[in-house]
């Protein structure tokens, strides 16, 4: 099996943390301040996320470069009512509201987290 296990730079790895939490319905596999696992109810890892500019990894040192290029984070998920109702609750910026995408044939939306990631969330 192989399976992608993303890292991202934020600045407050607790509140980003919650806000992952409150929006999948994940849970914390580590906690802190500097490193998170979040992973679903299978305790499958879903996201990782990284404190901006510790352990001198190239990509996650400058938090002055625009987060994002070239990155889409997609969630399949079971219920898009369920997390589009979560992603208002959390006044998340909306790029899409639900919609079916003539590619896929899914419903799907577009959001922004706290560090400004472009997450779509689909069936």
């Amino acid at each position: 099996m192989i399976r992608a296990e993303p890292i991202i730079a934020v600045h407050d790895v607790e509140k980003s943390s919650k806000w992952y939490r409150e929006l999948l319905g994940c849970k914390s596999n580590h906690g802190g301040s500097d490193f998170e696992i979040l992973a679903d109810q299978d305790g499958t890892i879903i996201l990782c996320l990284h404190k901006w500019e510790l352990h001198n990894h190239p990509t996650l040192i400058n938090p002055k470069i625009p987060v994002g290029n070239g990155l889409i984070l997609y969630f399949r998920v079971e219920d898009l009512d369920e997390i589009w109702k979560n992603a208002q609750r959390l006044n998340a910026i909306i790029e899409e509201e639900p919609h079916l995408n003539p590619n896929s044939g899914k419903q799907e939306f577009a959001i922004r987290d706290l560090d400004n990631y472009y997450l779509l969330i689909s069936l």
